[in-house]
């Protein structure tokens, strides 16, 4: 599943803002942000809300080591 937004929508968010995705509790998911990974997590549920716990926030240099 994919869900692409632009960054002023994003800071148009608010409590309760809703983002729909196609992913269960406990799926796996990447968060991108201008078609970069920039970290890792998974769905879960916080008082019957939908929510994204971020597990792995990516190095940006990873993968530019000599």
């Amino acid at each position: 599943g994919r869900s692409t937004m632009f960054v002023d929508e994003i800071l148009k968010f608010s409590p309760g803002s809703v983002v729909e995705l196609d992913k269960l509790t406990g799926d796996p998911l990447d968060v991108f942000v201008n078609d970069r990974l920039v970290a890792r997590g998974e769905v879960l549920v916080i008082n019957e809300n939908f929510a994204v716990r971020i597990t792995e926030v990516i190095n940006p240099n990873r993968g530019n080591e000599e």
